[in-house]
């Protein structure tokens, strides 16, 4: 299976994404060798980086740990094929505008059926390569999309619902881990995944909630989240926990929605 990362922070805050671990996933000491891709949200916009190339060798990699940004949601997805080609279109996060906005999605997990499931035709949305997972992505821009048309951010309990439903019929097709991001919430769904005694089973991602104090930082393994002025709050979700301390595992269907680095109630 594929490997997922996010962050929501309260505000933006320099990542040092160096992948030096969470890379080795991607083609060292993992299986995870079909592309790589992250995107991070940036005054209203996102910068979408993705390769067809293996994480752990890849000169983009370099360039990102050599250049820390600064970003409030981050996205990342190191990819094991499935189906569709070791192409760039079919590397994650997909991204889609819809109602103004930028929204990120990466998924990992096998959604067999899904092309001739009626519930994941999408009308207003079309894939650009061939993996189940972009289908899926359409399919929620698709029911998401009458919450948009006004053009302005809905309520954040209207969008919980729907990803909610989207979820619970996900989940029957196959192991659906996924992120989700509308610029202003991460949405953050775990099902089961393949574990390291070969199970499939949850689960299927780990959070981690932290505060750094003015001047501190968070370090994990290939990843360095500075806090240079005030207090940062940050919210981290990811496959498997990238350091020994405090990362709590998702209950089988568990949704968590974080908005500003503070886990959302309800």
């Amino acid at each position: 299976m594929c490997e997922l990362f996010a962050m929501s922070a309260r505000h933006p805050t320099t990542v040092s994404l160096s992948l030096e671990e969470f890379s080795r996933h991607g083609g060292l000491s993992g299986p995870h060798k079909d592309g790589w891709g992250i995107g991070w949200y940036e005054e209203g916009d996102i910068r979408l980086v993705k390769e067809r190339d293996p994480a752990a060798s890849s000169a983009c990699v370099r360039f990102i740990q050599a250049n820390p940004f600064s970003s409030s949601l981050v996205i990342s997805h190191i990819r094991k094929a499935t189906l569709g080609s070791i192409a760039s279109r079919n590397c994650q996060p997909f991204v889609r505008e819809l109602g103004g906005a930028w929204h990120c999605f990466a998924h990992n997990g096998d959604l067999k059926g899904i092309a001739a499931d009626r519930r994941f035709r999408a009308e207003g949305f079309r894939p650009v390569g061939e993996t189940d997972s972009e289908q899926a992505f359409c399919a929620l821009m698709d029911a998401l999309r009458p919450l948009w048309s006004s053009g302005r951010v809905p309520p954040i309990g209207e969008r919980r619902q729907v990803v909610a439903r989207f979820a619970a019929a996900l989940r029957e097709l196959g192991p659906a881990n996924f992120l989700y991001c509308d610029g202003d919430a991460l949405f953050a769904h775990a099902d089961r995944r393949h574990q390291s005694d070969g199970s499939i089973k949850a689960p299927g991602m780990w959070r981690l909630a932290r505060r750094c104090p003015a001047g501190g930082e968070l370090a994990a393994e290939g990843l360095r989240i500075a806090s240079e002025s005030g207090e940062r709050e940050v919210v981290l979700a990811a496959s498997v926990p990238l350091t020994a301390e405090g990362w709590v595992p998702f209950a089988e269907g568990e949704i968590l929605v974080a908005r500003q680095g503070r886990i959302e109630q309800g």
